[in-house]
């Protein structure tokens, strides 16, 4: 009987480690696409709150402004967990804009830290050490007494088209904070606002019609268009947009053929395409139109591979 009792103790300890070692996070597959889906808007290559960069190992490890935000192995002491897990309501919660991490990711990420954080030194970030420096390369913009006056109508509306920077009239406007109550309507004054450089329409209701109301800003190089319903036939208002190096497509129902509008746009740098419809043809085709563009589509990392010397013809006998 004792002999009986201690098989099944070790059958059980075993299948325990069995268990324990199917459940290693996978970085890569795992804590990656999540940091480049909610994450590396505000904590990347081109922006970067708190000075804090989550697009790089070293970066990640090293923390921002307040000091390290991660402790491997101990995901209660990290504060990257601790920011992810707050409520809705907390001013310090993160991602700062857009909904909460649900809370199978929080999960992953605090089992990630608690089993050491591991990052391998073969996975690095498409783009991640991009430079952020088109908009600092624009001349000198003068706006016109039409952009000033669509400027305050904006502002009317709750949006604010703020100057990228102290004493330049190069402006960003973010309808995101409007959510659905921004519509093509909403959107119609910035056609008027040609020192528009940076356009965050990601989660409102704009449309293709509504697309045509930024068809002609010509400076406009950063554009958000996640989780909007526009399709292929809108994507034809952005070919005039030559200045265009970013551009978030992530969560709409854009299909190859909407990809064969981008293909002039030589100055796009960086395009995500996370949840669409794209296929690999058309990935293919953009590629090969722009070959310098980075396409994501959630999974597309650089993976460095270890060169393995040759292996060796066995001697027949």
């Amino acid at each position: 009987m004792k002999r009986l009792i201690l098989i099944v103790a070790c059958l059980v300890w075993f299948g325990h480690e069995a268990t324990q070692a199917q459940e290693k996070i996978d970085f890569q597959k795992s804590v990656l696409p999540i940091l480049q889906k909610s994450c590396f808007e505000c904590h990347g290559a081109e922006k970067q709150k708190g000075k804090l960069r989550l697009d790089s190992k070293e970066a990640t490890f090293k923390g921002g402004k307040s000091g390290s935000v991660i402790t491997p192995g101990d995901a209660a002491k990290s504060e990257l967990y601790r920011r992810i897990t707050l409520p809705a309501s907390d001013d310090e919660i993160m991602p700062n804009e857009g909904d909460p991490l649900p809370k199978a990711q929080t999960d992953l990420i605090r089992d990630w830290i608690n089993q050491g954080a591991a990052w391998p030194d073969t996975v690095v970030v498409k783009g991640a050490d991009a430079p952020a420096a088109e908009i600092a390369k624009l001349p000198e913009h003068k706006p016109s007494a039409n952009e000033l006056k669509a400027v305050a109508d904006l502002e009317a509306l709750g949006v604010s088209a703020r100057p990228i920077a102290m004493n330049v009239n190069w402006r960003q406007a973010n309808f995101y904070l409007l959510g659905t109550n921004a519509t093509d309507k909403t959107l119609a004054p910035v056609k008027d606002i040609l020192g528009l450089v940076d356009l965050n329409l990601a989660g409102t209701k704009i449309t293709d019609s509504g697309l045509a109301s930024i068809s002609n800003l010509t400076n406009l190089a950063r554009l958000h268009l996640e989780k909007t319903e526009v399709t292929d036939a809108g994507l034809a208002n952005l070919k005039g947009l030559k200045q265009l190096t970013y551009l978030n497509l992530y969560g709409t129902s854009i299909g190859d053929a909407g990809l064969e509008h981008l293909t002039s746009l030589t100055n796009l740098k960086n395009i995500y395409l996370w949840q669409t419809k794209v296929t690999d043809a058309g990935v293919t085709n953009l590629q090969k139109a722009l070959p310098k563009l980075d396409i994501s589509r959630g999974w597309d990392l650089n993976v460095v591979a270890k060169e393995k010397p040759p292996e060796k013809e066995e001697t027949k006998k």
